[in-house]
């Protein structure tokens, strides 16, 4: 494990007190839908919500002492940062089964326009300060506006982690039957066009590390959507409402802990039964890191 010698080392260290332990509760105030995904980093509640805002169109890094998220503790820089283990619970029936992803957000692309066929340029003052070759990184559009949803698609234009520039991603469809703030616009339960949370890359890419331009094939929808560049950590899920799910990495993937950057972003995705307004979801986290 990079940053300890062994296990010994990590539960020492565990010992020692080099941990951090958060608390979280986040509310959606929207109506979410079955099989399709929701940004809960857009949802009330502890962490505060962030909403994606800043100059259209040009690329903005998220960080945990600039905009919060989860909050997993001071850098580290002499050693390594680890996601040890988390717990979530929901109480309502609606809330469960409910697939969470966490993820560290690491930059975005805001306002993209579903009102336009043009290629939508993006600026790139701003790069990849975390996983910065881009390798694992993956596209997630979220919709900040809602928009008529008549099922327009599109695509990404990207530099992949190779650093080849000028790849494309196959055609998306937009989401058809839920359009609310934090949908995540490529999910929905059935339909053809349909995917997971991220979008598919050009065949062979392994990562991004920064979008060139997007465009709309219609472009005659309203509404609006971030692009945004994310490092998967983990999952779990929470199968019912009677007790909290709680996944140690260690122990349970294989001694596979997400390692976790300096000044990460961190939040989380759904893919939920049903509607999840109103509906807590709470738990717990920790951190571990070598000294």
């Amino acid at each position: 494990m990079p940053g300890f010698a062994n296990i010994a080392a990590f539960v020492d260290a565990e010992v020692a007190g080099l941990t951090k332990y958060v608390t979280y509760r986040k509310v959606p105030a929207v109506v979410t839908g079955a099989g399709t995904w929701f940004d809960y980093s857009m949802a009330p509640g502890n962490p505060a919500p962030q909403y994606y805002a800043a100059a259209p169109l040009e690329a903005k890094v998220l960080t945990r002492s600039g905009d919060g998220g989860i909050q997993h503790g001071g850098n580290v820089t002499a050693g390594k940062k680890y996601l040890r283990r988390v717990t979530a619970m929901c109480v309502a029936a609606a809330g469960v089964p409910q697939r969470v992803y966490w993820l560290d957000y690491l930059m975005f692309y805001p306002f993209v326009d579903m009102g336009t066929a043009d290629p939508q340029a993006m600026t790139n003052v701003e790069v990849l300060t975390r996983s910065t070759t881009g390798l694992g990184v993956r596209i997630m559009p979220v919709l900040v506006a809602p928009h008529g949803r008549v099922g327009d698609t599109f695509s990404v234009t990207y530099t992949n982690s190779d650093g080849v520039a000028g790849r494309v991603t196959p055609l998306h469809t937009m989401n058809t039957a839920i359009s609310v703030n934090g949908t995540l616009l490529v999910t929905q339960q059935t339909g053809a066009g349909r995917n997971g949370p991220f979008m598919t890359l050009q065949t062979g890419d392994k990562g991004v590390r920064s979008i060139e331009s997007v465009q709309c094939t219609a472009g005659t929808d309203v509404g609006l959507f971030t692009l945004v560049l994310v490092k998967p950590l983990g999952e779990l899920t929470v199968r019912g409402r009677d007790a909290p799910t709680e996944k140690d990495f260690y122990l349970d993937a294989g001694g596979k802990v997400p390692e976790i950057e300096d000044d990460a972003y961190i939040n989380f995705i759904t893919c939920p039964n049903g509607s999840l307004t109103g509906v807590p979801l709470l738990g717990d986290a920790t951190f571990s890191w070598a000294a």
